[in-house]
């Protein structure tokens, strides 16, 4: 048995495919962490969440931030897109839905040392935490209100974490954490949602730079397992002691990526992405 983690894939069906075929990937054998974005710009988002699916527990999928779009799209909150309308008119797609909304927004597997969120885990958060405020989310998700709950969770606001926030205020900077950040303040630790091109980029740009990768921010509680991530396409593949970075730009014209996870060195496989937006 092989386990191993999976960038972003953005609906990029035939980049995956070759990528399992150079893993040797077999379903009834192997398990596949995909670090969320299973769908959106690529142009088989379709077959892309149709596979995975089928994989059952050969699969366990973390939501990413357009992953949320879809379900978004798909309760009327926001206007459909031209990569998503296939998937949205498919017969079976309101059992898609479905089995997307149950999917998490933290996978942990203590065992491996190996956690998963799309984006990664607020610094603000320790492991606990991180799995108490997931389960807010999912409740929420997997709920019959979920189109009034996704109309409110839209937003920048708050970026500073509060213990004592509530409501959509309190879900809406749990949802964003796990699904959409990469910088934070230097000083307090607030998210930042304007930033997204690479830390060097950033670095030079701004010589009095005050915002930093989240993963790097001085005071991160610590998080006894390594947490992986995607979302983060410009920043690459990236692995220090702490965490492995797997958004390798698949639909950019980039590629995608997979480590093994059951592996004593932790290398990357990739496979270039023919795709481009």
């Amino acid at each position: 048995m092989a386990i191993y983690a999976i960038g972003d894939l953005q609906g990029c069906y035939d980049s995956l495919q070759r990528l399992l075929k150079k893993l040797n990937f077999s379903p009834e054998r192997d398990q596949l962490w995909f670090a969320g974005d299973l769908v959106n710009r690529g142009n088989k988002s379709l077959k892309t969440i149709r596979f995975i699916k089928s994989l059952g527990d050969s699969a366990i999928v973390v939501l990413g931030n357009h992953d949320i779009t879809l379900l978004a799209m798909h309760y009327g909150v926001l206007r459909q897109n031209s990569s998503l309308k296939k998937l949205l008119k498919a017969k079976e797609c309101d059992e898609l839905i479905d089995w997307l909304r149950t999917r998490p927004l933290l996978h942990v597997d203590e065992s491996l040392g190996f956690c998963m969120a799309h984006a990664g885990i607020s610094p603000l958060w320790n492991l606990d935490e991180a799995q108490k405020y997931a389960k807010e989310i999912e409740v929420s998700l997997r709920g019959d209100s979920i189109k009034i709950w996704l109309e409110n969770v839209y937003g920048n606001k708050p970026r500073r974490w509060a213990s004592d926030l509530k409501s959509y205020a309190r879900h809406r900077y749990i949802l964003n954490a796990f699904t959409r950040m990469r910088y934070c303040d230097k000083k307090d630790g607030a998210l930042n949602f304007s930033l997204n091109r690479a830390p060097v980029y950033q670095s030079k740009m701004r010589k009095k730079n005050k915002k930093i990768p989240w993963f790097l921010w001085s005071k991160r509680k610590e998080i006894p397992l390594r947490v992986i991530f995607g979302h983060w396409s410009s920043l690459g593949y990236y692995q220090d002691e702490n965490v492995i970075a797997l958004d390798t730009g698949c639909v950019w014209g980039g590629q995608l990526t997979a480590i093994r996870l059951d592996s004593p060195v932790i290398t990357a496989v990739s496979e270039p992405c023919k795709n481009r937006v």
